[in-house]
């Protein structure tokens, strides 16, 4: 079991995400006011601290959402996890639809290490429940039935 450690979203596009107290989760849709929102296979991005942490260790100040994930978890692998993987956090259920995506060539972080994480070790759901997601909450891979 892990933990939700930061919830992020930005209202464009091509822009880094910044923490709030809540997303909300619509199925089809993906999460209230993120700019990535929609009906397709990348509703939902997320990002284990512990690979944040891994570039700290190069020395960047990094704060949650640079690396435009919407959610930050402590805890559990999921670079891991197949696709297809149900995640329970908060009250929402996730399917785990990729795991990583091509850096932008732009990437700010990419062009000052050398090195991003998300290309490899960030993953991306669809909304299957709705529901709303906290910093604080519990984030489990889920083995019940839809």
């Amino acid at each position: 079991m892990g933990t939700v450690v930061s919830v992020n979203i930005s209202e464009r596009r091509g822009t880094t995400k910044h923490p709030v107290a809540e997303i909300r989760l619509v199925p089809g849709h993906g999460i209230v006011g993120d700019a990535h929102a929609g009906d397709w296979h990348r509703q939902v991005s997320l990002l284990a601290q512990e690979s944040v942490d891994t570039m700290r260790g190069l020395g960047l100040a990094l704060s949650a959402g640079d690396f435009a994930e919407n959610i930050n978890t402590e805890g559990i692998e999921l670079k891991t996890l197949p696709v297809g993987t149900l995640l329970a956090a908060g009250d929402a259920l996730l399917e785990v639809t990729q795991i990583g995506k091509e850096c932008h060539s732009d990437c700010e972080i990419r062009r000052r290490t050398g090195r991003c994480v998300m290309p490899t070790e960030g993953i991306f759901a669809k909304v299957v429940r709705g529901g709303t997601v906290r910093a604080g909450d519990a984030v489990t891979v889920w083995e019940g039935t839809v």
